[in-house]
């Protein structure tokens, strides 16, 4: 097991090599070289030849990631020779650790610093991805309250805005009603529907909430006959809509719970919180 001081030492050496190059944040090989404890320029490019192979088998552009030039550097008595070099992205780094010599200490600390660094980007991303979907959740419970507070003044009680939001339901997930979708996704009867959805399917729905708020206004329709027509309208052509685009909000499947999501996301902001250094502190 690596010691803790060897550890940071390695950290800062890889981080400090970094410079940037045609403005992206580059390593050279032959300082990286060093990094990794590599005595020798032919074996070190051994490895960096299987990491451009397994650049190229990932789909990406090796020279993206990989450029070739020369830099002079400087020899006894004042002499320079012109040698080879290439510039690395982040990326071709992990790769190099990748199909580096493991037994190495240096290799064995960047194929895990890399690990941990793409392991921190999963989680980052993965919490945008929560957050937007518990701000659309939102968005659209808004967005119904408003529609329904416009339906009440246009003679439709509580009973006819669940016939309507249900009737939406519908023509939005092709003909699979509220209930349908719920069994069909394997939802409890008592939580909503929505709650459930992924976030592109939220925003369909919000979507067409929100015409049909403007619509009403618009075209000054009442009574839920009327009203249900515009809704069933504007969620099909938000269900057309979709489908030219290769969608059909029926076959998404089910994702956790929004509400338990949000819960998570609170007890995070909180942890977060507690563990923060406070500026006004109390001496």
């Amino acid at each position: 097991m690596m010691k803790k001081e060897l550890v940071m030492e390695l950290l800062q050496k890889f981080e400090q090599a970094a410079y940037e190059y045609q403005g992206v944040e580059c390593w050279s090989a032959r300082e990286l070289q060093k990094v990794f404890n590599y005595t020798d320029w032919r074996n070190f490019l051994k490895a960096i030849d299987k990491a451009k192979k397994s650049c190229e088998t990932a789909g990406e552009t090796v020279s993206n990631h990989f450029v070739g030039f020369n830099k002079m550097i400087d020899l006894a008595k004042g002499a320079q020779r012109e040698i080879d070099d290439i510039a690395l992205t982040r990326y071709a780094c992990y790769l190099i650790a990748q199909n580096g010599d493991a037994s190495k200490n240096e290799i064995a600390f960047a194929q895990t610093y890399f690990a941990v660094q793409t392991r921190k980007q999963e989680i980052i991303e993965q919490r945008l991805l929560d957050v937007a979907r518990v701000t659309a959740r939102e968005k659209l419970s808004k967005s119904e309250k408003k529609l329904s507070g416009i339906i009440y003044e246009r003679g439709v009680d509580d009973k006819g805005f669940a016939i309507i939001r249900s009737m939406g339901d519908k023509a939005l997930f092709g003909g699979f009603s509220t209930n349908d979708m719920k069994r069909k996704l394997q939802i409890p009867d008592n939580k909503p529907l929505a709650d459930f959805l992924p976030t592109l399917t939220i925003k369909a729905k919000d979507f067409a909430a929100e015409l049909t708020s403007h619509n009403l206004v618009e075209k000054d329709l009442k009574g839920q006959e009327q009203i249900g027509k515009e809704h069933v309208d504007n969620n099909t052509a938000v269900r057309k809509m979709l489908k030219q685009r290769g969608v059909q909000p029926e076959n998404l499947p089910a994702l956790e719970d929004v509400k338990k999501v949000q819960r998570r996301l609170e007890s995070e902001e909180k942890k977060v919180s507690k563990t923060t250094n406070k500026l006004n502190k109390k001496k």
